[in-house]
């Protein structure tokens, strides 16, 4: 039996806009298991931050609104819980590192109070028990200087240093669930790297989940378990992290796969992006929402929605090349795999 801390069904969560309704997610379903981590990946606008939005009551509504779905935390139910309750839950239990955290820390407040906040609402510590603290887990993520840098001001921070900050405020509480969207966006590569490394590091000694948001392949191959592949609001593909690069089943994937750089010595080469935009939100199609652009598609997929096909135990796809009736999928997939093939 796996240890399941965190479990999404059927979520769903739209938007009213002067267009008309945005289905932003459509049926979105997940486990997160303890000390593991899952990445969620896909294109911009996918819905991969307001899933996870969703689950932390960080949809404004209006104009958003889940209309239906379950989330338990532990197995207690996260969604249309209070307010009040919300409050409580949100930073206690589950914590959230934000893509930009220059604009995500308060810029009156000096660090140090930021973290030590969160202990005082959360755990009911003094000032002075919290602010202690604070300094302990800003040394844990290797801030030089802890206690000085405690009394400056995000300002005085840089990018990746800001980053680490974020990432103390979110342990502070022990959380079951760290969700990490996009934490390395806007640092450079060996920045990226450390908070990476520091992410494990945490990880390893709090035996604390993670849900990590990112477009990057190459993080999600260093940092995952297992993968969810989402695509116009839905998850597409899902599995371990070596099948879904090793064993890729939705040509959604493959695509993805393919658009990667490669180490070869074919410096001129180009890469191969998948053609085509995303299906219209305010009208998603009734079908499969990657038809008009899968180089597989058959007449089937345009009106049918695939069902999430099980590959193996922990492997499903929502693609009707893994009915029994279907073509062969190998053969469909020979030219996608060639080029991946090539590019290693």
């Amino acid at each position: 039996m796996t240890d399941v801390v965190l479990k999404v069904e059927d979520l769903a969560v739209e938007f009213d806009t002067y267009g008309g309704t945005v289905q932003a997610v459509r049926g979105v379903s997940f486990e997160v298991e303890r000390g593991r981590t899952l990445a969620i990946v896909g294109e911009s606008g996918c819905g991969k931050s307001v899933t996870v939005q969703s689950l932390m009551g960080l949809i404004p509504a209006p104009p958003g609104r889940i209309t239906r779905g379950s989330a338990t935390l532990n197995d207690e139910e996260i969604l249309g819980i209070s307010a009040e309750a919300d409050s409580r839950f949100r930073g206690s239990k589950v914590s959230m590192i934000f893509q930009d955290p220059m604009t995500s820390l308060n810029p009156t407040m000096t660090i140090g109070n930021q973290i030590a906040e969160t202990l005082i609402v959360h755990r009911g510590k003094s000032h002075k028990e919290a602010y202690a603290i604070a300094i302990e887990l800003l040394e844990r993520t290797h801030i030089p200087e802890a206690a000085k840098r405690a009394r400056q001001y995000p300002f005085e921070f840089s990018g990746g240093m800001l980053q680490r900050a974020m990432i103390a405020q979110s342990l502070a509480c022990n959380p079951a669930v760290l969700i990490a969207d996009e934490p390395t966006t806007a640092l450079d590569v060996t920045i990226q790297a450390q908070i990476l490394e520091l992410m494990q590091e945490l990880q390893r000694s709090e035996q604390m989940s993670i849900i990590l948001i990112t477009h990057d392949l190459a993080v999600v191959a260093r940092m995952a378990d297992k993968v969810a592949v989402m695509y116009a609001g839905q998850v597409v593909e899902s599995g371990k992290v070596d099948e879904i690069f090793y064993r890729s089943s939705h040509p959604y994937t493959l695509g993805l796969r393919a658009a990667m750089p490669s180490n070869n010595d074919d410096q001129g080469k180009a890469l191969e992006p998948i053609p085509g935009s995303p299906p219209d939100l305010f009208r998603p199609p009734i079908g499969c929402g990657y038809f008009a652009r899968c180089p597989n598609a058959m007449k089937l997929c345009e009106a049918n929605l695939p069902p999430s096909f099980s590959i193996d135990e922990h492997h499903q796809s929502r693609c009707w090349l893994q009915h029994e009736m279907a073509p062969d999928v190998d053969d469909l997939y020979q030219p996608h795999l060639a080029r991946i093939e090539g590019a290693r």
